[in-house]
């Protein structure tokens, strides 16, 4: 005599036995070089197809959209093919494509195979970087020269106006730079009047007071207290002791301590001469067609050695001159 099994136990093993099943109707294609997956949607028993950005989307990303999609998924789980690990929701969905995987909506699993992934060859990347160059000059030629003038003339409006700004500035310089120029000039010829009067009056201990034998010793002192003081300049100033130096050193200190008097910035001004510099080299790269596309340090480079030599003298002495 046959037993008869409960309609709700008929249903419960149906139920698991579908969920052993495995269906192979999900299926990843790759359209304009993205990957685009079918997913079968439960309660519409439709398909849905799903565009994906392998780097920028997550495994996570992916199962939000299919259960956006269909309110009636409740469970979307990733599966490893062989090893069936649950694969991580944090995993980007390049990763993911790597290999085959399982995709579980609610009861219902499915064999997702992942395609292969198309390489490109060397000639066609040749070919790609070509088509590219090509486009970019294209571009350069239609839209380079007008890109030129807006930015010739935006560096025109900033030269104009910190040139407006240092015209009072650079008119206290000038007048500072006559009067420090007198000052110093007037001590070289003192020092030049007291080494004449040093010369007369060995001159007169030598030949007139005293003989050279006596004087001999103090002529040997006198050279070596001279020797002395260079070297003590040098401990002070950190500076060999010649004479262009020690004038332009003194020009610097007259100016500073002058400029203090007026009310005239230093650096304020120092800012502004370099601002104005740099400008003026951008308009020079600007228009030059030779050099537009070279950075600064590939044009330094073009220069020869002789001209970055003189370069370096004159920025030096200009420095110099106001620091």
């Amino acid at each position: 005599m046959k037993q008869s099994v409960p309609t709700d136990e008929r249903a419960s093993g149906a139920r698991n036995q579908a969920a052993n099943v495995v269906v192979t109707e999900v299926l990843v294609t790759y359209r304009r070089g993205l990957p685009v997956i079918t997913v079968p949607l439960p309660s519409r028993r439709e398909r849905c197809r799903f565009t994906l950005r392998p780097v920028s989307q997550t495994v996570g990303d992916l199962l939000e959209q299919v259960k956006a999609e269909d309110r009636g998924v409740e469970r979307a789980v990733a599966l490893a093919a062989d090893e069936r690990v649950r694969i991580a929701a944090s995993d980007t969905v390049e990763s993911l494509l790597e290999n085959d995987f399982r995709l579980l909506i609610n009861d219902t699993e499915y064999y997702v195979k992942s395609p292969p992934q198309e390489r490109l060859s060397t000639e066609e990347i040749t070919r790609l970087s070509d088509v590219r160059n090509l486009v970019n000059q294209l571009y350069e030629a239609l839209n380079v020269r007008e890109h030129q003038i807006r930015k010739e003339r935006e560096l025109r409006a900033q030269l104009e106006k910190l040139t407006a700004e240092l015209q009072p500035l650079e008119e206290k310089r000038m007048t500072l730079e006559h009067e420090t120029a007198r000052s110093t000039s007037a001590l070289t010829w003192v020092g030049l009047g007291l080494m004449g009067v040093q010369f007369g009056v060995l001159a007169r201990l030598t030949w007139w007071e005293y003989s050279w034998d006596i004087m001999e010793p103090v002529t040997y002192f006198v050279t070596y207290g001279t020797a002395m003081a260079a070297y003590a300049y040098f401990v002070l100033t950190k500076q060999e002791y010649i004479l262009p130096d020690v004038k332009d050193r003194q020009h610097l200190i007259t100016l500073h301590k002058k400029a203090k008097k007026i009310g005239l910035d230093i650096n304020q001004y120092n800012h502004l001469k370099d601002e104005v510099d740099k400008l003026q080299k951008d308009l020079a790269r600007l228009r030059d067609p030779l050099q537009i596309h070279l950075p600064v340090n590939r044009m330094d480079e073009k220069r020869s050695p002789l001209t970055k030599i003189k370069d370096m003298l004159e920025e030096t002495t200009k420095k110099m001159k106001i620091t």
